[in-house]
């Protein structure tokens, strides 16, 4: 490469700054108001994102912010999903053993087969089913904005994710707070309590908090079992990706093959690759503790800066506009999960 097309090459990269740089400031300083409410007042930090980026959804619409957030909303967004990959390893998937890694499975596939039936039973479509039964099966908001980023978009495909994040986020705090109840009247141990929490509570904060608020074993063991059903994301984001892969962008996609085929996403999106890959570095030992903690700690605030941004670009009026079914859809598949993983906790001989 000549010297003339690198100076030109960059040349372009300050007009680029120039125009990112409102939005994702914007959206970061948003994030850490977000954070501060969180460690000051016990309030789940996604909520807040979600919360105070709908505050500020006048600034998506049009002026100097929009590109930042637009990015950030995308790019930052899968980038903190990719990095989870750094807290998977097969050790993880190796200490709990094969008939409660077995559970896990069995209650996600279980879960998003009730989803669609339960979507269908209500009138509701299989985009909503998929990306609400996901989130409560899996990781909660994390897994909500993976799963988002590679189903086929329409024009509710944000207002489904904000209310599918703010859903699942509610309904985790909710279970932080009664599930350790319910697990003494239920008369678990340690352990059954770990694999409850661990396997039915939708986000990691609320799991480690509902956990070691019982106990250290509770909480250990409820933080592995979250752990493992992160390790699912991957391989459920790619099922959903194929499955749906055929299906237009949109509302007009069908009509234009041409077009239709152009939308189409990639077989494997490259977060998805990207989380598969420091997974197995991380397996092999190739990603050094202090390495992978900056890694944890970029992925958080990655997923909250890109909450934020999926926050601004969303009118709350469009999320109220869901309806009560879809309420008691995500309602639904939480109560389903809960049971099923009870089921299991007991066949397995644990209590």
């Amino acid at each position: 490469m000549s010297m003339a097309q690198t100076q030109r090459r960059f040349q372009g990269l300050p007009a680029m700054f120039g125009t990112l740089w409102p939005g994702v400031a914007v959206v970061v300083a948003v994030a850490i108001a977000a954070q501060f409410l969180s460690d000051h007042y016990g309030a789940p930090a996604m909520l807040m994102a979600l919360l105070l980026g709908i505050a500020f959804h006048f600034l998506s619409e049009e002026g100097r912010c929009k590109p930042g957030i637009d990015l950030c909303a995308r790019t930052v967004l899968r980038l903190g999903v990719a990095l989870l990959g750094m807290r998977i390893s097969v050790e993880l998937l190796m200490g709990l053993g094969a008939s409660t890694i077995l559970l896990l499975v069995l209650a996600i596939a279980a879960t998003v087969g009730f989803g669609l039936v339960a979507a269908r039973l209500l009138g509701r479509g299989w985009r909503l089913a998929l990306l609400t039964s996901g989130a409560v099966a899996i990781c909660g908001a994390s897994a909500a904005m993976a799963i988002a980023a590679v189903l086929p978009r329409n024009e509710f495909s944000e207002r489904n994710l904000i209310f599918t994040v703010l859903s699942v986020t509610v309904l985790s705090t909710i279970a932080m707070i009664f599930y350790p109840i319910l697990a003494q009247t239920m008369g678990l141990d340690a352990r059954a309590t770990g694999i409850f929490f661990g396997g039915t509570i939708h986000d990691v904060a609320q799991v480690v908090g509902a956990g070691f608020s019982v106990s250290s074993e509770a909480g250990e063991t409820a933080t592995l079992v979250k752990l493992i059903r992160v390790t699912m994301l991957a391989p459920v984001v790619i099922v959903f990706a194929l499955a749906t892969r055929n299906v237009g962008q949109g509302e007009g996609a069908g009509a234009d093959p041409a077009a239709a085929k152009s939308a189409r996403p990639p077989l494997l999106p490259g977060f998805v690759l990207a989380f598969l890959a420091l997974a197995a570095m991380n397996s092999f030992g190739l990603v050094p503790d202090a390495v992978s903690g900056i890694g944890a700690d970029a992925s958080r605030w990655a997923l909250l800066a890109g909450i934020v941004a999926v926050g601004m670009k969303t009118s709350l009026r469009r999320v109220l506009d869901v309806g009560g079914d879809a309420v008691a859809l995500i309602v639904a598949e939480t109560i389903f999960i809960g049971l099923f993983i009870l089921a299991g906790i007991y066949y397995l001989g644990h209590v």
